[in-house]
């Protein structure tokens, strides 16, 4: 009998399982180290945030405390910014570059910034990919057809296709944040320098996550063609 969950493809997608555990502790690392760091401006997250909102035009664009730790986020649909308790109340030198970045995707979508309209129109698609891409594809191990398989994997690229369109989206988010930032005087410095390394380190879960897609998909393909051989 053959069992799809034990084999030595899963050697493949090793590699990023370990970069993506990597990754969380060097952005949870940066975060930690920066956090315990005070910004000479004594702005806290959900000030600079309000200022940088503000000076966009977005002042309708409300900011909210969102539950739980690195939990922030901009919502595109309603138009709303989130930020954790440990960046709305915080003057810390992450907090600000946290905040910075996710008015960073505020302003994206004012200016209808092509990867974040593109990344939120394929998010449905994404959804409903990742939920039956292995069901599917499974079925097609079971049921012994081809054709089962292949939507599986077409179905699982959508995801990877998500990942690759995020990339552009966050890195641009923080190269934004990072110009406000030192624009606005509101970090200064080796500030500047704290605020890029936890952006950077944030930025490399998101590579960890495009490089654990693509390994996936890789392993369906050589999954596929083994199943088509037996």
């Amino acid at each position: 009998m053959y069992y799809p969950f034990f084999d030595s493809t899963w050697l493949i997608v090793l590699p990023g399982l370990l970069i993506a555990i990597w990754a969380q502790f060097k952005v949870k690392a940066a975060f930690s180290k920066y956090s315990k760091v005070a910004s000479q401006s004594g702005m806290t997250g959900a000030m600079v945030a309000r200022a940088m909102l503000d000076g966009a035009g977005l002042r309708d664009v409300p900011i909210y405390r969102a539950q739980g730790s690195l939990t922030d986020h901009y919502d595109p649909v309603k138009r709303t910014l989130n930020l954790s308790q440990d960046v709305y109340d915080s003057c810390s030198i992450a907090a600000l570059g946290v905040a910075a970045h996710e008015c960073g995707h505020a302003i994206q979508d004012l200016e209808s910034y092509s990867p974040l309209k593109l990344r939120s129109a394929v998010v449905p698609m994404v959804s409903i990919g990742s939920n039956l891409s292995w069901p599917i594809f499974l079925m097609g191990i079971v049921f012994s057809w081809q054709p089962l398989l292949m939507a599986g994997i077409i179905l699982f690229s959508l995801t990877v296709l998500f990942t690759l369109i995020t990339l552009p989206v966050e890195f641009n988010a923080s190269s934004r944040a990072l110009l406000a930032l030192e624009s606005g005087n509101y970090l200064r410095g080796q500030e500047l320098d704290g605020a890029r390394k936890v952006l950077s380190a944030a930025a490399l879960t998101y590579v960890a996550a495009a490089l654990n897609a693509i390994l996936q998909l890789l392993r369906l393909l050589a999954l596929a063609g083994r199943h088509s051989r037996d």
